[in-house]
């Protein structure tokens, strides 16, 4: 690998960024380009990577040129358009073109591979997996979507015999990874740039626990359930007919008591440090994965305590005037319902505890027109749950808007559920009424998958 040197086009990206860090980790040199910096790009460059502001036939150029002692790969994503310049001078010279999934699928080829896939909940349970692997082994290494705690970075790639990998179903390359135990969380019609309906995202799916020596499904989840048989299962409503269960007995804002039971023996309570059930699942599943290797479970329970959630998984990112702030990634109508329980359970502990009044507000940032117009239904429906909902303009995460769709029809159908409702064209224009649009004791989430994580940060220079 050491004679391998690889260009990654469009290397910002939080998937992409992890390959291009694993890649320096086992020697090769890097370089890439994004049109934007960001923390990964700057820590990639601090390492020794050769990071372009642009995308230009001029950069491949002097990639070949510069490294024409190495075999040069150049990596993509499916985020990257074939009209890509950089892209289409790469096919014009037949260079060698990978996907970011064929990158992937080799680094895991090399470890016992724990491949997380699934609809929701994928950087969760890998983020859960990981520590609870790392805690317990000291042996493990990690390539994720998201920046994981113990790391502080979205990949830790070195000498272990684990790793675990998310891996992504979005663009229909899921079949490439092969791996000693396939987890799927749990399976939702998402993702229709590429699918057409619910069987196909399934199929996707089967291909993928065809390549797992083992597959660990989510026994909750009435798809998973239909489509896949597996000795190993889990479940958090029932200990009947599954391998690991964790019934809950007792959840709040702060944590979640559950009883653990394998193969229907009961085992042991277990104190979650991480409230919502959507993550009690995902703790579940990183639980049974670990046992499927032999972890003891002593060792288990004893580093339960120190799971924490990645970031922008209702993130707090601070309080500006006894407004509360919440960070997170739903963009799909499923995440915003398991948010918003999240959001009002935090609340009624508020309440419980004597506190003013609150209101729960949703801030939306919808993310891709094609879901905004396969969801609309659903999107309005599990927002208009919030109290006050703000919806900003669709991030359009580069697809065309053929259709010419505004998130004013979400606007609309929520108006007829929940009065309280705005379109705000963007996070400036809130930063800017902030004071006009919240008050004090209000819970605010902030929701989305495109650029709507700057909002603190904008909010803070507005207001200084």
């Amino acid at each position: 690998m050491l004679k391998s040197h690889f260009h990654f086009i469009g290397i910002g990206g939080i998937g992409m960024s992890a390959l291009a860090m694993g890649l320096l980790k086992k020697g090769c040199s890097i370089s890439g380009s994004d049109l934007v910096k960001n923390d990964e790009t700057y820590k990639l460059e601090k390492l020794g990577a050769v990071i372009f502001t642009s995308q230009i036939r001029q950069n491949i150029e002097f990639v070949t040129s510069e490294f024409s002692n190495k075999l040069v790969n150049f990596v993509v994503s499916s985020a990257i358009k074939p009209e890509n310049e950089e892209l289409s001078y790469c096919r014009e010279k037949n260079l060698s073109i990978k996907h970011r999934s064929e990158i992937l699928a080799m680094l895991m080829r090399s470890y016992t591979a724990l491949a997380v896939a699934g609809s929701h909940g994928k950087t969760s349970t890998s983020t859960f997996l990981s520590t609870i692997l790392e805690l317990c082994t000291h042996n493990c290494s990690s390539i994720t979507g998201g920046i994981i705690p113990i790391y502080n970075s979205n990949c830790h790639l070195e000498n272990t015999k684990y790793l675990v990998a998310e891996v992504d179903e979005s663009d229909g390359t899921i079949d490439k990874y092969k791996s000693d135990i396939g987890i799927i969380n749990n399976i939702d019609f998402d993702h229709c740039d590429h699918f057409s309906n619910l069987s196909a995202v399934v199929s996707s799916f089967k291909s993928f626990a065809v390549n797992s020596k083992k597959l660990l499904f989510n026994f909750d989840c009435e798809t998973s359930r239909n489509n896949f048989y597996s000795n190993n299962n889990w479940s958090n409503t029932t200990a009947k007919n599954v391998a690991y269960a964790l019934i809950p007995t007792e959840i709040n804002s702060k944590y979640t008591i559950g009883k653990y039971y394998e193969n229907e023996n009961f085992i042991s309570s277990l104190n979650i440090p991480i409230p919502g059930l959507h993550n009690l699942s995902n703790i579940t599943a990183a639980i049974a994965a670990s046992r499927m290797l032999g972890i003891n479970f002593t060792e288990i329970k004893k580093n339960i305590k120190y799971l924490k959630l990645p970031k922008k998984r209702f993130e707090f990112r601070g309080q500006i005037d006894d407004r509360s702030l919440y960070d997170d990634y739903a963009h799909h109508p499923n995440e915003i319902k398991e948010t918003i329980k999240l959001g009002r359970l935090f609340i009624k502990q508020k309440h419980d505890n004597k506190c003013q009044k609150s209101r729960l507000i949703a801030i939306f940032q919808p993310h891709r027109y094609s879901r905004v117009k396969q969801f609309t239904k659903e999107f309005a429906e599990e927002l208009s749950k919030a109290d006050v909902v703000y919806v900003t303009s669709i991030y359009g995460a580069g697809e065309g808007n053929e259709d010419k769709i505004t998130s004013k029809i979400i606007t609309d159908l929520i108006y007829t559920k929940n009065k309280n409702v705005s379109y705000i064209d963007n996070y400036d224009e809130i930063s800017k009424n902030f004071y006009e649009l919240t008050q004090r004791g209000d819970l605010i989430l902030n929701m989305g998958a495109g650029d709507c994580h700057n909002f603190w940060s904008i909010l803070n220079k507005k207001l200084k």
